[in-house]
């Protein structure tokens, strides 16, 4: 099943369902490491929204075409000469982060279906954050990680303020974008940038092997549980409890759990069907 319902109007992104129940968002900028432009954020805004209303999918993995994930910002002005004089302006360049990653960013953060991100190469500044957006990092051990925006005298403005403290600790994420520090996969892991480094010709399949096992969990549940742990994070544990309560309301009384306890002892796989 193919998300989007007219693949002729992506010119950036790739979308498919390489296994039941998993989509997947593909940047496709090769040449430029996937560095995001404001029509590629759009269209992958759009793909979101699409996986989000489809039952069907469960799972969303967002990867890079060729050797990257994504570069962060495209920086060479999108070679236009009209956007290059858009951007004259000061109040122009907040508006196009508002309109542009901005959106993404919120987009996946408040997406409440498992989110994969499949690190294939280079994933920096902008490119981190937007790894960080999803709920687990699966890596190449080529990968590359970290904030390259002081490089270039920018700043981690596409998320990255929020996202590298909460992943890292502040300490660690001030030193990598004061620093303009980027890290290889394994040394990203042990920061906790990452949640697996896998080797990188076996990435794709352990990414699948991964996203088709949370397919085959209860869709509620998985769900639920995503919404109830990031929430939790501005809560109190009386407020949590609360909210646990509350969802509970939703997935006990559900035929998802009915067939999870006749699975269990029939001693066979589980079929739900998120009702």
């Amino acid at each position: 099943m193919i998300l989007g319902d007219d693949m002729s109007g992506y010119s950036q992104i790739l979308v498919d369902s390489p296994a039941d129940g998993v989509s997947r968002i593909t940047l496709n900028r090769p040449d430029k490491l996937n560095a995001y432009t404001t029509q590629l954020c759009a269209e992958v805004v759009d793909a979101v929204e699409h996986y989000l209303r489809d039952d069907e999918s469960r799972v969303l993995i967002l990867t890079g075409a060729g050797r990257g994930f994504c570069s962060g910002g495209d920086i060479s002005g999108h070679g236009d000469a009209e956007h290059a004089a858009l951007m004259a302006s000061q109040l122009s360049h907040g508006r196009e982060m508002r309109d542009g990653m901005h959106r993404v960013i919120l987009a996946l953060q408040r997406c409440d279906k498992p989110l994969i991100a499949m690190i294939n190469g280079a994933a920096v500044a902008g490119g981190l954050a937007l790894a960080l957006a999803c709920d687990i990092r699966v890596a190449s051990d080529k990968a590359k990680l970290g904030d390259t925006s002081g490089r270039f005298g920018l700043l981690p403005d596409e998320g990255g303020a929020w996202l590298f403290p909460r992943a890292m600790g502040l300490d660690r994420a001030l030193k990598m974008t004061l620093l303009a520090e980027v890290y290889d996969a394994q040394t990203a892991c042990d920061l906790g940038l990452v949640t697996q480094v896998v080797a990188h010709d076996d990435l794709e399949a352990e990414t699948l092997k991964l996203a088709s096992a949370l397919a085959k969990s209860a869709p509620l549940a998985v769900r639920l549980a995503k919404q109830m742990m990031v929430r939790a994070s501005t809560l109190s544990l009386e407020q949590s409890l609360g909210d646990a309560a509350l969802s509970v309301m939703i997935t006990n009384p559900s035929d998802d759990v009915r067939e999870g306890t006749k699975a269990f002892f029939a001693k066979r796989a589980p079929q739900f069907e998120g009702k």
